[in-house]
């Protein structure tokens, strides 16, 4: 597996598009809600094996996660990265979850190097955050795909992050499958603990907000989504802090024309979260 990521990151990188080295990888936006997903078994963490299942055999994962903000991108270059058990008061059994998969320097640098209009600093202390691994183990459960974070930098707009994810695309043909992971709808403040373990329940605003997102994205309409702190009282109440959702914006920015878009894992849950997510490609 290594091997053959050296190789395709090797053939043609200078190239950055047409180039057409190994079958263009589709492009996911996972929700991924509670950590809790990771060890117990329900309809999301099917839903994530399901499609891991019926994707092409990824050489690599480049993985955009809410849970990795920083001054400025960073990549993770290190050959193991760490599991980060980033969040408490969850059962034991959570955090004694190990996800060994390997790291990837060579694509932490072809990422790097892919990127023209930021400056990308390879970092080796991060490691692999709940927004990435509760979510890949489930698709990968043998960790035997490298895997490989990029931060969100919090001074970028919203704008900025779209337009530097379509600057990843070549990753794309060189087996690289391309994973936000956030959630479109996430606002942890007006959880409804009563029905957190009812599925389906949501509030009216954050069903008219999933209800926009869903039609935009399936339009192929991105210019609300980017500019969603214009769209009135229903966004602004789903999208309090924008880590979990500029994740989406990645993913979106990567859709090629003619490309399929379907949703799947679209549940909302405890009154103000939804599990929706996007397959590109």
């Amino acid at each position: 597996m290594a091997a053959k990521l050296t190789n395709l990151l090797k053939e043609g990188m200078s190239t950055r598009d047409g180039d057409q080295s190994s079958p263009k990888m589709p492009v996911l936006f996972i929700g991924h809600g509670s950590p809790m997903n990771a060890i117990e078994e329900n309809e999301f963490a099917a839903g994530w094996r399901e499609a891991g299942s019926r994707l092409p055999q990824p050489a690599a994962i480049l993985c955009i996660s809410a849970h990795w903000q920083t001054k400025g991108t960073k990549v993770t270059a290190m050959e193991k990265p760490e599991t980060i058990h980033d969040f408490g008061g969850f059962p034991r059994p959570l955090y004694e979850v190990q996800y060994p998969a390997p790291g990837s320097p060579d694509l932490a640098r072809a990422t790097r190097d892919t990127i023209r209009e930021r400056i990308v600093e390879l970092d080796r202390a991060w490691g692999l955050d709940h927004g990435a691994w509760t979510v890949i183990r489930r698709m990968y459960p043998e960790a035997n795909v490298p895997v490989v974070e990029l931060s969100l930098d919090w001074q970028m707009t919203p704008q900025q992050h779209y337009d530097l994810a379509r600057e990843l695309a070549p990753l794309r043909r060189k087996g690289v499958l391309i994973i936000g992971s956030g959630n479109m709808v996430h606002n942890l403040g007006m959880v409804s603990w009563e029905h957190i373990n009812t599925p389906g329940f949501a509030f009216d605003w954050a069903t008219e907000a999933g209800e926009a997102m869903k039609r935009y994205i399936l339009s192929s309409d991105h210019a609300p989504l980017i500019n969603y702190t214009a769209q009135g009282r229903a966004f602004s109440l789903a999208i309090p802090t924008p880590e979990h959702f500029l994740p989406l914006l990645y993913s979106l920015a990567l859709r090629e024309p003619g490309e399929p878009v379907e949703l799947f894992n679209d549940q909302p849950i405890a009154g103000s979260l939804t599990m929706t997510s996007v397959k590109i490609g």
